[in-house]
């Protein structure tokens, strides 16, 4: 469309446009094959882009009369009418809001599925047994589940508790007792790669498990950096092991009985500037030696392996050590370096626990449980808790012969 047909529509309806910008909203096309040119005209208003279709027509119209018809006045040699006049579209041309929302859904389904192979291909976190076993090349003795009810009370009252979560602990308990029948392990170190992989709350709940059984237990708190047993376990922990192994006290005067029946606990004692010289101390293997004497199992929770070395240290004179395994969080980096430090020491590796295990609600595996949830009521006897499309325009045709015209408008356009 010119410039000068243009202008005369905008004068003729008096739009608040240029003619420039009239023009960027028109557009012209010949049909194949025929004399008909199809007129197309896109405004945010329906009726205004009837009224410019038809206003565009009639002036072209016009200029076509005038330019053909001689000075003499007689008949043109050719003119041009209005085959069709544009009418109100019943539709907008954009937004196509079916089309997009299929588009949009489509290519939802797409990134999120390649999201999804992507984080899968990236994560490298252990998930399974299998990995974890061919990780620490020993078995998975023991798969604790997820309660974040539990972590302000973690301690299982077990002579009141037949829950999901007592019952993995009574099966790792089991397990345990059944790694080897003639010379089972008595003194056990419960580590982990990194903190907060669950180990403190294990080692806690693997001790009540044994003294349920009608062992005398003594829990030690042996992570003297960030003990916990002491406030899980609502004792005293100024006095404890780095207070005997430095000989401010004597052992008789740390260990501590609790309102559980058959566990005792050593704390961790005051927090001292050299934890890793008291546990690798000859005093720390004679007190582990005592311990034995005295009970019938000695659980150790210790620090984490890859945070400092006091894990090791500890292992190395236990009978064996459990390695815990945070699932979907413990990456794989992290427990090969952490049986890289127990093999350096010549520490044996009873076993394997994947803790804080997604339940049956969050992800679809086999623990229908519950981990580090309240302790459930008491019951009398114990046992298992069994767009829219565009509208078809009007017309403007014109060559020699005929013309039509046809308008539509942008509803994008009016909601902007």
């Amino acid at each position: 469309m010119g410039q000068t047909l243009a202008q005369r529509t905008v004068d003729k309806l008096g739009l608040n446009m240029s003619a420039a910008e009239l023009q960027e909203n028109v557009t012209a096309s010949a049909k194949t094959d025929t004399v008909l040119i199809d007129v197309h005209v896109l405004d945010e208003s329906p009726v205004r882009a009837r009224d410019i279709a038809n206003t565009l027509s009639d002036e072209f119209v016009a200029m076509v009369r005038e330019l053909e018809t001689p000075d003499s006045g007689a008949r043109p040699d050719s003119r041009v009418v209005v085959e069709q006049r544009a009418s109100i579209p019943g539709d907008p041309v954009v937004p196509k809001t079916l089309r997009n929302i299929a588009v949009g859904l489509a290519l939802g389904i797409v990134f999120g599925i390649g999201l999804a192979v992507f984080r899968d291909l990236m994560d490298n976190t252990v998930k399974d047994s299998g990995t974890l076993e061919e990780i620490t090349g020993t078995g998975v003795v023991g798969s604790i589940p997820l309660d974040k009810e539990r972590r302000r009370q973690p301690a299982i009252a077990f002579d009141a508790d037949n829950s999901g979560i007592a019952e993995a602990f009574r099966k790792l308990r089991t397990n345990l007792q059944f790694l080897s029948v003639d010379n089972p392990p008595r003194v056990i170190v419960v580590t982990s790669s990194m903190p907060s992989e669950g180990k403190s709350t294990t080692a806690i709940n693997i001790a009540l498990a044994l003294a349920e059984a009608e062992h005398n237990v003594v829990l030690v708190d042996g992570d003297l950096r960030r003990p916990t047993a002491h406030k899980y376990l609502d004792l005293v922990g100024a006095v404890g092991f780095s207070t005997v192994l430095s000989g401010a006290a004597t052992l008789d005067e740390a260990l501590q009985k609790t309102r559980f029946a058959g566990l005792t606990v050593l704390t961790s004692g005051a927090v001292p500037p050299n934890p890793s010289e008291l546990l690798g101390s000859q005093s720390a293997r004679k007190l582990l030696h005592e311990l034995r004497g005295r009970f019938d199992y000695v659980i150790v929770d210790s620090a984490p392996l890859l945070a400092v070395t006091d894990a090791a240290i500890l292992a190395a004179g236990a009978d064996g050590v459990l390695l815990m395994a945070r699932f979907g969080h413990t990456r794989r980096e992290q427990l090969i370096h952490a049986v890289g430090s127990l093999e350096s020491v010549g520490a044996p590796l009873l076993g394997a626990v994947f803790t804080l295990m997604p339940t049956r609600g969050s992800l679809s595996y086999s623990y229908d449980y519950s981990y580090y949830g309240l302790p459930e009521p008491k019951r009398s006897s114990r046992g298992k808790t069994p767009v829219s499309d565009r509208s078809d325009p009007a017309k403007i045709n014109a060559t020699s012969d005929v013309d039509r015209s046809g308008a539509s408008y942008d509803k994008r356009k009016s909601a902007e």
